[in-house]
């Protein structure tokens, strides 16, 4: 192994290989140094990956729970592989809990901007309707004079659900989210979440968690892992007049997501649904299928869309257009950014997209393919 073991971070990792048909474990170390990543496979006690440098990969995307790709090979992080790595990013990085609330979902994309913003990773995302029985459970109402009012306006719709990582996460994010009661926040705070989109002390904006303790119990509840994962949170897809709208691995990496919610959302298109998703190479390929043998590029596709996790939207309109599929398309505009910059600047595409295949954005071709698509991923995938 390298020499230089001053300043490395040493993570569990485990990589499907379809080839042999096998989970392989690895010992991944990343030098933040000079970022360089090497990998040591467990089983044969041997280096898989001699330390080199890796494109695409800095110190932000190392945590706990992620997949990030290493020379075409997705790899997922499972874990601290001693205590040296797990108290130096613990103690730098901070997970916390937040979720907007239903009179916010129409702002979502300016609030994802902000908080983007503010120097938080959005590593989980979710749409969610909250019960009266997770309300309970995880004790989100708390010491309120009218409980019953507050339990009622936090189901009269559906929240979205966020993990976010952050420095200093738990302080920082009460920073942004500024006082309780958004009356206070405007003369306290007055750039806060809670100044800008709430209203009062019930009618909030956000709800985030109050310390690190709370904020591990609230994301194993809402986004559990696989192992113990709570059916009974499911997605708010309606899976009618929709399209689906995928942002791509190598646009949620480079911090695009809100700004792409916000354009959407203030083209009179509704978010109904959405999801984050890691999607494995047999999905992938499946998936994307129809492209095979059509365009040269699916290959390349596939592999864009297995290279990390992706944001899975189900969009339909406020207008109810009965052409929902070649409207939203039209705002998504040509494959090719390049093109799209030329002829269509306004476009999803021209505005985030780099390559044909880092476009940013796939959407829904065909008229069929809108509900199939949505269907795909929140009925079967979510469903696994």
């Amino acid at each position: 192994m390298s020499a230089d073991y001053s300043n490395r971070y040493v993570f569990e990792a485990e990589w499907y290989d379809q080839v042999a048909c096998m989970l392989k474990k690895f010992y991944l170390y990343y030098y933040p140094s000079d970022n360089t990543v090497e990998l040591f496979d467990l089983k044969t006690k041997k280096t898989f990956l001699r330390r080199t440098t890796c494109e695409g990969i800095t110190a932000k995307d190392f945590y706990v729970g992620t997949v990030i790709t290493i020379f075409s090979r997705c790899i997922k992080i499972t874990g601290y592989a001693d205590a040296c790595t797990k108290t130096k990013l613990e103690t730098q990085l901070q997970k916390v809990f937040v979720f907007l609330k239903p009179d916010v979902i129409d702002k979502m994309g300016e609030i994802l901007k902000a908080i983007i913003n503010y120097d938080f990773y959005i590593t989980n995302i979710k749409m969610i309707r909250l019960t009266p029985n997770d309300i309970a459970e995880c004790n989100l109402v708390k010491d309120e004079i009218d409980k019953t009012s507050v339990i009622n306006y936090l189901i009269s719709g559906p929240v979205v659900a966020l993990e976010l990582l952050g420095g200093n996460g738990i302080m920082r994010w009460q920073e942004l989210a500024g006082p309780e009661d958004s009356k206070d926040a405007r003369s306290i705070a007055p750039s806060s979440l809670r100044a800008c989109y709430g209203k009062d002390d019930i009618h909030n904006a956000v709800y985030g968690s109050k310390d690190t303790e709370t904020a591990m119990q609230e994301l194993q509840y809402f986004f559990p892992d696989s192992k113990c994962k709570n059916k009974g949170l499911k997605n708010t897809a309606t899976l009618q007049n929709c399209t689906c709208c995928i942002i791509k691995p190598h646009a949620v990496q480079e911090g695009l997501l809100g700004a792409i919610f916000d354009d959407i959302q203030k083209a009179g298109y509704t978010i109904t649904a959405v999801q984050q998703f890691y999607v494995n190479p047999i999905n992938s390929e499946e998936f994307l299928e129809i492209y095979k043998g059509v365009l040269p590029e699916y290959t390349a596709m596939v592999a864009e869309l297995q290279s990390g996790p992706c944001i899975v939207m189900e969009v339909s309109h406020k207008d109810e257009s009965p052409n929902i599929v070649a409207d939203f398309r039209n705002l998504c505009g040509p494959m090719d950014p390049d093109i799209a910059r030329q002829i269509r600047p306004n476009t999803l595409r021209a505005k985030y997209g780099k390559t044909k295949v880092q476009n940013a954005i796939h959407c829904s071709d065909l008229p069929e393919d809108g509900i199939l698509e949505v269907e795909y991923f929140f009925k079967i995938l979510d469903g696994i």
